[in-house]
């Protein structure tokens, strides 16, 4: 791709996964799941992500999650697949996979290797984004992955790859907002979206993101929040994002907690069951405090005011 664009604001939700009672993904949800976000405005949708527990799916069942996100999707929305592998070859194989079948933007993240110097990260970032020639972004979150780059790095990589146009990171509104400073004195423009779940999500509009990167849990309320203070009502916003944190915190405990119980909040609000866990099982405790929160925050067409 030579057409390199810039990313569309606002807040972009990633996929969870769900399974069958037979542990094989299931599509379905997947549909549903696509359909609450494109209804609640969603700018783009992400797959592959952390939330999407990729670490957990097979090579072919990362590549049927791309296949049923870019078949249900048809094209309403961009679709953003997140690329994991070890090896350049294998993000490469797996990025030209993706953008075969539509996807708009490859987010990148680091191999699992810990403990390279930088310059080794840089150098991998910089090797698939040129291979690919895709619009992309990577994914810097060290607090969450191990490793990350300086902002000197980023913006060096940045005039290295053109195509190098989003910056995902993951850590606090106040460490988001140095970031983008000095990628601004550095003369480098990207778009910056921050994660964590919707935490700190005014501050990091504030701080000057161009949205955030959530799972679907409160993904309606969230969108609510970020158009509130696009309109400037920033009252409304706070408002909107008191009444949601608290969902925000508990789902947000872990990775572990977010892909145990926050895909359960999703699914209950969109009318359907968790029906297999790969990774923690939920407690009976759990279950109710999810369930609480499930029901505080309504069906996702009900909190839309649908």
């Amino acid at each position: 791709m030579s057409d390199h664009q810039t990313p569309p604001s606002g807040m972009w939700p990633v996929l969870y996964a769900y399974f069958d009672t037979l542990n094989r993904l299931d599509s379905d949800a997947t549909r549903r799941q696509i359909d609450a976000a494109i209804a609640a405005g969603a700018p783009a949708i992400v797959t592959l992500g952390l939330a999407t527990e990729v670490n957990r799916l097979s090579d072919a069942e990362q590549r049927t999650m791309i296949d049923d996100c870019a078949a249900h999707i048809a094209g309403r929305v961009p679709l953003a697949v997140t690329i994991t592998g070890d090896s350049i070859e294998s993000q490469v194989a797996l990025a030209d996979y993706a953008l075969e079948r539509g996807a708009s933007w490859l987010i990148l993240q680091p191999p699992s290797m810990r403990g390279e110097p930088e310059a080794f990260y840089y150098e991998f970032f910089a090797s698939v984004l040129e291979r690919t020639g895709a619009n992309a972004g990577i994914q810097n979150a060290p607090e969450y992955l191990g490793v990350g780059l300086s902002a000197e790095s980023i913006a060096a990589l940045a005039a290295e790859q053109p195509n190098f146009r989003l910056l995902k990171g993951e850590g606090p509104a106040v460490t988001i907002r140095a970031t983008i400073e000095r990628l601004r004195a550095l003369e480098q423009t990207l778009a910056v979206f921050n994660g964590r779940g919707g935490q700190e999500l005014i501050d990091n509009l504030r701080a000057g993101c161009d949205g955030l990167i959530v799972a679907p849990d409160a993904y309606d309320r969230q969108v609510a929040i970020h158009q509130a203070f696009a309109d400037g009502r920033e009252h409304d916003a706070e408002s909107l994002y008191a009444d949601t944190l608290p969902e925000i915190v508990f789902v947000m405990q872990s990775l572990e907690t977010l892909t145990c119980y926050g895909k359960r909040i999703a699914a209950w609000r969109m009318g359907f069951d968790v029906l297999h866990d790969r990774g923690a099982r939920p407690s009976p405790f759990g279950i109710e405090c999810a369930r609480r929160f499930a029901q505080r925050l309504g069906p996702t067409s009900r909190a839309l005011g649908r």
